[in-house]
C-alpha cells in the first residue's frame, strides 16, 4: 500500500525534476514500459494518438514539453494518496490547472498515468 510519506518522497523528487527541466532526472520516476495518456500527446508529438508506451516515446514526448515551455514549472496544489496511485494536482505550463493520476510499481516507479487538463477559462 502507498503511504502518504512514499507519495510525498515522489512527489517532492518528481516536481523538483520537472521544475529543473532535468529530462533524465524526469525519466527515472517513470518504469521502462511506461504507459500514459494525455490531451497533449497529438500536439506536441504531431500524430493523431493520445496516449504513449515506453520510456523512450515518453523521453521524446518529455523532451518536446520542455522545448515548447521553457519557462515551464509546477507549483503544487494538492497531493491525493490512493492504494498504489496517487495525484498530483497543480498549477503548470502558463498557469493552466493540471491533475496527473499517478500509478506505481513496487519500486516507486510510473507504470501507469493519465493527465489531465482543467480547460481555459
Amino acid at each position: 500500500m502507498l503511504t502518504h510519506e512514499r507519495a510525498e518522497r515522489f512527489a517532492e523528487e518528481w516536481y523538483a525534476a520537472w521544475n529543473a527541466h532535468d529530462l533524465d532526472a524526469i525519466l527515472d520516476h517513470y518504469a521502462d514500459d511506461v504507459v500514459m495518456t494525455s490531451p497533449l500527446v497529438s500536439t506536441l508529438t504531431g500524430g493523431g494518438d493520445d496516449g504513449l508506451a515506453g520510456k523512450d516515446a515518453l523521453r521524446a514526448y518529455f523532451a518536446a514539453g520542455l522545448a515548447r515551455f521553457p519557462d515551464l514549472r509546477f507549483e503544487p496544489i494538492a497531493l491525493f494518496v490512493g492504494v498504489d496511485s496517487l495525484v498530483l494536482h497543480y498549477e503548470g505550463a502558463e498557469g493552466s490547472l493540471a491533475a496527473e493520476v499517478v500509478f506505481l510499481d513496487g519500486n516507486d516507479r510510473v507504470v501507469r498515468y493519465l493527465a489531465h487538463y482543467a480547460s481555459a477559462a
